[in-house]
């Protein structure tokens, strides 16, 4: 489990750092000095250092199965296996919004997409929403005492993945949103994303999500 962890958390500082590198103004030659110039060449050499480290440190430790990484600033699912990225998806995460509890003083609920480390817990062919308390409140509706007042079939998709706490990995009837913090919390797909996460995902499977 601690291997695990070290692995997930390697990977994820590694997209970090190749993202600062890759933002990190390009190199280019002056026009009759062929020595290259830079803002800031010490900062950066750490920089291109560290990245080195860390990539021999995961080349040697990532494991065989596929494993997946979110970005929720970006709203991005990956599927990487080993070093290679087998997807990159656009997804849409949690909104960050805040909804007051009815009858509770200070209770709320925040609609953020949990952030660490994560396994699949469930796979589901069709699923079918079971409305929480804060979708009818949301809409301003009382909430139903009856269980079935609250399925909610054809809203997520073909597939969903949980992660645990109510979380999915599932569908979306709105595409037009997906690179957007949108969501209540779950990570929204387009159908043919989702469709490949279902099939390269298995029970067990580690998400990290930051």
């Amino acid at each position: 489990m601690k291997q695990g962890r070290l692995i997930l958390a390697s990977s994820v500082v590694a997209f970090l750092l190749l993202s600062l590198v890759q933002s990190t103004p390009r190199i280019e030659p002056g026009p009759l000095d062929e020595s290259p110039t830079v803002g800031d060449p010490a900062a950066l050499l750490v920089l291109q250092t560290r990245y080195k480290s860390l990539t021999r440190q995961l080349a040697q430790l990532v494991p065989n199965r596929p494993y997946i990484v979110v970005d929720t600033a970006r709203n991005h699912l990956f599927i990487k296996r080993r070093d290679r990225v087998m997807l990159d998806a656009l997804a849409s995460t949690g909104s960050g919004t805040i909804l007051d509890k009815p009858g509770e003083a200070a209770g709320q609920w925040i609609f953020d997409t949990p952030r660490g480390e994560f396994y699949v817990q469930s796979k589901l062919v069709n699923p079918v929403w079971v409305k929480p308390d804060w979708a009818f409140v949301e809409e301003g509706l009382a909430v139903p005492t009856s269980h079935a007042d609250r399925m909610e079939p054809g809203v997520l998709g073909e597939y969903a993945l949980g992660f645990g706490k109510g979380y999915f990995i599932h569908g979306t009837l709105y595409p037009r949103l997906l690179g957007k913090n949108v969501t209540h919390g779950c990570i929204r797909l387009n159908d043919d994303d989702l469709k490949s996460v279902y099939q390269l995902a298995r029970v067990g499977t580690p998400i990290m999500i930051f």
